[in-house]
């Protein structure tokens, strides 16, 4: 069995910012695996957030042995981007040995279009508002937030997409006080959903405080390990495939969220439509659908994923699955 890693870049159709920073391209690691003549393939996003660069997943994949299953990866590779690249190729070349498409192998039925958020960038109130107007035909929107000025970029953004779903993403940004200064207005806003309102690690203060809005986990959900510190503080989790390390565990990690009463996102990086073609299988029935990284793209892989008004559609063979 061989393994390549390589580095690929594409280009932004814009500047997209966070309260973190900005950026102008998406920078991927594409892991290819071939056995026998047959060549399966999958990406990945290093986050700075969880301490990866692109130097040290090639690295983790590269210090793979020469020989080893997908399930031998939970013993090789922690929950993350290098381990989530290696069991994607393995799912598609698996698929591609046997003929078959990777929900047949996985026992799930045939997946079909899913809405998907569309992301605006955090900007001005008046520059956000403009994004809104342009984008009021999309169902749904995610608003990047995080910082002090919030509320007039949320009424900007309500003003300039008013029949739009409005999900937000606070990015760890906000304190458990300014949380819930800021419940009231979202209800008033027809927000739908806030990720991540306290950093990981200090959200012991949702405990017990109404969440007027359903609370996702985003930094605080990795994989099934995560879920017990989860308890009391969250309605709905959001699976990333680069969080989880792959499709194997963000499967089993969205069944055990189900069965403890947990709604589900599925979430993505910036990458491309082969960093989402997995996750298409995950989006089925999900709560909320954010696979949106692809529409962010100037550029994207030789057959992209199929993005219309029925949502995000399942992968061609020819991309992955």
């Amino acid at each position: 069995m061989q393994i390549e890693v390589t580095r690929d870049v594409f280009r932004l159709a814009q500047v997209f910012t966070i309260s973190r920073g900005s950026r102008t391209e998406a920078k991927v690691l594409t892991v290819r695996i071939s056995d026998g003549g047959v060549t399966g393939v999958g990406e990945c996003v290093p986050y700075a957030r969880y301490d990866e660069t692109l130097d040290s997943v090639t690295a983790e994949i590269e210090g793979l042995p020469e020989a080893f299953t997908r399930s031998d990866l939970f013993d090789l590779l922690p929950a993350g981007a290098a381990r989530n690249a290696v069991d994607c190729a393995l799912w598609d070349l698996e698929a591609k040995r046997a003929g078959k498409r990777v929900w047949d192998l996985a026992g799930l039925p045939a997946p079909g279009p899913e809405i998907t958020a569309y992301t605006l960038s955090l900007d001005s109130p008046e520059k956000m508002r403009a994004q809104a107007a342009e984008n009021a035909f999309r169902p749904l929107l995610k608003i990047k937030l995080g910082t002090p000025d919030d509320m007039p970029r949320l009424e900007a953004v309500r003003a300039g997409a008013p029949e739009a779903k409005i999900i937000i993403d606070a990015n760890e940004g906000w304190s458990a006080a300014v949380y819930a200064d800021l419940a009231p207005h979202l209800v008033r806003l027809g927000v739908s959903l806030v990720e991540q309102p306290l950093p990981a690690g200090e959200d012991e203060a949702l405990i017990g405080m109404e969440r007027p809005v359903p609370v996702c986990a985003d930094e605080s959900c990795h994989d099934r390990a995560s879920l017990p510190g989860l308890k009391g503080k969250y309605d709905v989790i959001n699976i990333k495939l680069d969080k989880t390390g792959g499709l194997t565990e963000a499967l089993a990690l969205r069944a055990e969220g189900l069965a403890l009463g947990y709604d589900v996102m599925v979430g993505c990086m910036v990458g491309s439509s082969l960093a989402m073609a997995p996750a298409t299988l995950l989006a089925q029935g999900a709560l909320v659908t954010d696979l949106d990284g692809p529409l962010l793209l100037a550029e994207d892989r030789e057959t992209p994923l199929l993005f219309d008004e029925a949502g995000v559609h399942p992968p061609d063979a020819a991309l992955w699955g």
